[in-house]
């Protein structure tokens, strides 16, 4: 069974974020980190991940919680664009952390047919936590800079930070 890589900077994420230690960071956006998933089996695969530190989605006051959403949809966008995925799933689950995130996670046509149509979760662990898809800095760096530029654009065209 594959085992989860472990690297310092996971265990404080958002600490290392801050610091500049944490090397799947994409950009920070009004509601938290948009972030590159540890393990890219399914190529795009991000997180968000609320800043200031969240228990929960229902702990936000309402504002908060649209932009937290709102985000967690403009990183779709931005997966759309650099990854073209057949389609898009999002979740939000407080099961294993702490601490308030999203998936998004791309899907693709070429998924084999026994795993295309559920979540992403379906897959064999030694799949989804195979060492050659661990996000790097040095592996990741043209996903990352392809989503970043990506979602930089569209929050340009929507001048999401003329109201910050």
């Amino acid at each position: 069974m594959a085992e989860y890589r472990h690297e310092l900077w996971m265990d404080d994420r958002l600490g290392s974020l801050s610091r500049g230690e944490n090397p799947t960071l994409i950009l920070k956006l009004k509601s938290g980190y948009a972030v590159l998933g540890d393990y890219q089996f399914l190529p795009g695969y991000c997180v968000l991940l609320a800043q200031p530190e969240a228990k929960s989605l229902n702990g936000l006051s309402l504002d908060r919680r649209a932009q937290f959403m709102r985000d967690m949809t403009l990183i779709g966008d931005a997966i759309n664009d650099a990854c073209r995925p057949a389609k898009l799933n999002y979740a939000v689950m407080m099961n294993l952390d702490t601490h308030l995130h999203a998936h998004i996670q791309a899907r693709y046509a070429w998924e084999p047919d026994e795993y295309r149509t559920g979540p992403a979760w379906n897959y064999p662990r030694e799949r989804r936590c195979d060492p050659k898809c661990f996000c790097t800095e040095e592996s990741s760096r043209a996903l990352r800079e392809n989503i970043k530029a990506a979602l930089e654009k569209r929050l340009e065209a929507i001048g999401y930070w003329e109201d910050a």
